[in-house]
């Protein structure tokens, strides 16, 4: 079995066999419907609301948060139904105003956190196993379940999201035919006080499965590049950043089959380094019961596995992350760039989540936080820079990296360094509501 896999059946397993484990079932065998259907208007099961075919949400009670324990093991559970294809699947964590009973899947202000990604296997459902388990540690949720100011604010929900579609199922899986559920899923929390309790107060959601791409999605033209830039009022210290990323496209050349490399910086320094997959399959070739040109009939060696893929149908992704000992207080930029992403043929997407937590000395929720997604392109530029804002640009002052003001313009999106000799220089960005911004620029 695949180290990753074993590791996180054994954090899994010490859990459900101690003694003072709790569990928290939240959603049980859902029936999932077509995605890309009209919502259908079938039975939700008690305590459910169904968001569209591919999601459903609950709330959790205070009960049920105070009973969280220290060390935390989320398990979803997907069984099969009429889609016999891989589709990705979600869990997010949604933050909805205090007392507000009912919301829509947009609803802006429900504030969400993506905690855990899976792709599922393609199955039958004739055939067994007829389902298929992904387990994650999420033990650093128990700061924001036991947050008492933030649920002073906020109700948490748990959302349990996967979509599917039974087109194919309909002719190739008997019992399938002019059906249109798809999956079922079942979300469960295991916790124990075998570990030391997170310790956050501030919670920032950056990105929750956020497209990008080069094509129509990034904010750097022709390059794929994400950057959101955001506001600590006060600072902290322990800022852990979450990371969730999985690249999609199955045409030809496409960015599921070559493996590229991921960079996040934080504030132009680069925080994280990786490269998606590159690991066995075959520990997921059980569940995998539907024919399929991803398994094959036949085992696969280890090097035939991780010369190409990114990511395992059956198989959880990774929950990546880094940590800065302290951030202080006032504006900060979150980069996100796959240099070499090609999206052949203007095909596929980086599905992207980023989340924050820390530790400040006031009481920091997300009410509190400030993210405004700001483009600054071309950067490298030999003349004009381009700022893309949902909110009026006041001014921009450019710096020399020594502090001299060179310029400053009011109400503009634009910045002309074509009279400027090559080299680094700083630009601030002033934006109506008052919320400033710096950016190192680099002329050609």
């Amino acid at each position: 079995m695949h180290k990753k896999i074993f590791f996180l059946s054994l954090f899994f397993t010490g859990l459900i066999q101690s003694q003072v484990t709790t569990m928290t079932n939240v959603i049980s065998e859902a029936v999932y419907y077509d995605g890309y259907a009209a919502t259908v208007s079938q039975p939700v099961p008690t305590g459910l609301t169904r968001l569209n075919n591919a999601r459903y949400t609950r709330k959790l009670s205070d009960i049920e948060l105070n009973s969280f324990k220290t060390t935390i093991a989320m398990r979803v559970t997907i069984g099969a139904l009429c889609d016999n294809y891989d589709r990705l699947g979600e869990v997010f964590l949604a933050l909805v105003p205090k007392n507000q009973t009912t919301y829509a899947i947009n609803d802006p202000n429900v504030k969400r956190i993506e905690v855990g990604r899976y792709i599922t296997p393609f199955m039958n459902k004739n055939r067994t196993p007829v389902e298929v388990p992904y387990t994650y540690n999420v033990s650093n949720l128990y700061s924001i379940f036991h947050d008492t100011e933030l649920r002073n604010t906020y109700d948490i929900y748990m959302e349990l999201d996967v979509f599917g579609v039974p087109y194919a199922a309909n002719n190739e899986v008997p019992g399938c035919a002019g059906r249109n559920d798809v999956f079922t899923g079942t979300l469960t929390f295991f916790s124990n006080d075998s570990g030391a309790a997170s310790d956050y107060n501030t919670l920032v959601p950056l990105l929750s499965y956020n497209a990008l791409n080069k094509y129509n999605s990034t904010d750097v033209p022709g390059e794929t590049v994400r950057i959101v830039n955001f506001n600590l009022p006060n600072a902290i210290t322990n800022a852990n950043f979450v990371v969730i990323s999985t690249p999609h496209g199955a045409n030809s050349g496409g960015e599921e089959y070559v493996r590229r490399q991921n960079y996040t910086y934080i504030d132009d320094v680069q925080m994280l380094t990786y490269t998606p997959g590159g690991t066995s399959c075959e520990p997921f070739r059980v569940y995998n019961t539907q024919g399929n040109g991803i398994y094959g009939a036949t085992p696969k060696t280890e090097s035939d596995w991780t010369s190409w893929n990114n990511w395992c149908p059956g198989n959880s992704v990774p929950i990546r992350g880094f940590t800065l000992p302290n951030m202080a207080a006032g504006n900060h930029t979150l980069k996100h760039t796959i240099p070499t992403a090609v999206f052949n043929q203007n095909q596929g997407d980086v599905y992207l989540s980023v989340y924050l937590q820390g530790k400040s000395n006031a009481t920091l929720n997300v009410k509190d936080i400030k993210t405004v997604d700001v483009g600054i392109y071309p950067n490298p530029t030999s003349d004009i820079v381009h700022i893309k804002s949902p909110i009026a640009v006041a001014s921009l002052s450019l710096f020399s990296m020594d502090g001299r003001k060179l310029s400053e313009t009011y109400k503009e999106n634009t910045i002309d360094l074509s009279s400027y000799s090559a080299g680094v220089y700083v630009l601030n960005i002033v934006l109506k509501d008052g919320t400033a911004f710096k950016h190192k620029i680099v002329k050609k």
